[in-house]
């Protein structure tokens, strides 16, 4: 596992809530001064809400939480709960009446999984921000996480557990830090070798998605249950135009991790939050963000459990080792 958490960027709070029963739940990240926001959308099957104000032409210029939840569109209920709790808290933009939270989310399709009616809702949402701490640091299936599998090509008994996973890496002051949910088309590899995907689960192997859609185009299941979403959080002092190219460099890290990526039956998306602390070379910061995506790719498979005969990662490691 690699270390860190994002957590780790001093003014983020992460919450999360579950279902057992449904397998799917939601994550939270909060923000509660606001963060300077960015998000990239690479993906063709995205699942989003107020992605439109990171661009740097829109009034709003901060953003207190992204919600990643499960449950595909439905799950972007669960950011209503999060704007209740945070409106509640006082947190939010100043209208003169009130504050309006400015809650941005992204889901993914978990729906085969556990109970498809039970999906993350406005409670759900309400009980993730609840939950939120600066000392949170679960990985795995937990939260958004819940539910995520990978490597789907031939269908959904071929997949392997995914879940949600954190890395951190720092330059100096300078800190940044990912948290992403892998609920990829493609399979997942680290340093160049194949760690989790498509999985023959009877003669017990990892087989390539990248081989069978250029061998057996005729098994192909091209069918829109994929998505990696994230959140990548820094100290650094951005601008909402540096937020979004930020968020576009993090989706390198991507690329590096999971082949293949941002197709058109995924909806790879990654929001940036920036808590404005830190002088850092823009350059820098993107560099880092891709480095800390794809650590953070890794250990969501990594740290993922087993479900029914669904094999994990670390199983598959375990048993060579």
């Amino acid at each position: 596992m690699y270390p860190g958490y994002i957590t780790d960027v001093e003014g983020i709070k992460v919450g999360h809530a579950s279902s057992q029963e449904g397998m799917t739940g939601c994550t939270v990240v909060i923000c509660e001064d606001g963060a300077a926001g960015g998000v990239d959308v690479r993906g063709s099957a995205p699942g989003t809400r107020e992605t439109d104000l990171f661009k740097a032409e829109k009034l709003v210029d901060r953003v207190h939480a992204v919600v990643l939840a499960g449950g595909s569109a439905f799950g972007l209920e669960a950011a209503s709960g999060v704007m209740d709790y945070l409106e509640e808290k006082n947190v939010g933009f100043d209208v003169g009446v009130t504050r309006i939270p400015i809650v941005a989310s992204a889901v993914i399709f978990d729906l085969l999984i556990g109970d498809h009616k039970v999906r993350p809702d406005k409670s759900m949402g309400y009980q993730a921000a609840e939950n939120a701490g600066t000392e949170e640091r679960s990985q795995g299936s937990v939260g958004c996480g819940t539910g995520a599998s990978v490597g789907k090509i031939l269908g959904p008994e071929s997949s392997m557990k995914s879940g949600l996973g954190s890395a951190t890496v720092r330059a100096g002051d300078l800190v940044v830090s990912a948290l992403i949910t892998v609920n990829s088309f493609g399979d997942v590899f680290e340093k160049n070798t194949q760690i989790a995907g498509v999985y023959d689960y009877k003669m017990g192997r990892l087989l390539s998605t990248e081989k069978i859609m250029k061998e057996s185009t005729d098994k192909i299941h091209f069918s829109n249950t994929n998505t990696t979403i994230g959140v990548v959080a820094t100290n650094a002092i951005l601008t909402k135009a540096e937020g979004n190219k930020v968020a576009q460099t993090a989706h390198n890290g991507l690329a590096r991790a999971i082949n293949p990526v941002h197709t058109a039956v995924d909806g790879d998306t990654i929001f940036v939050m920036g808590t404005n602390r830190v002088q850092a070379d823009l350059n820098l910061v993107a560099m880092l963000s891709a480095e800390a995506v794809e650590k953070a790719v890794i250990n969501a498979v990594m740290a993922s459990e087993p479900y029914g005969k669904m094999k994990s990662a670390r199983e598959i490691r375990e048993k060579v080792l």
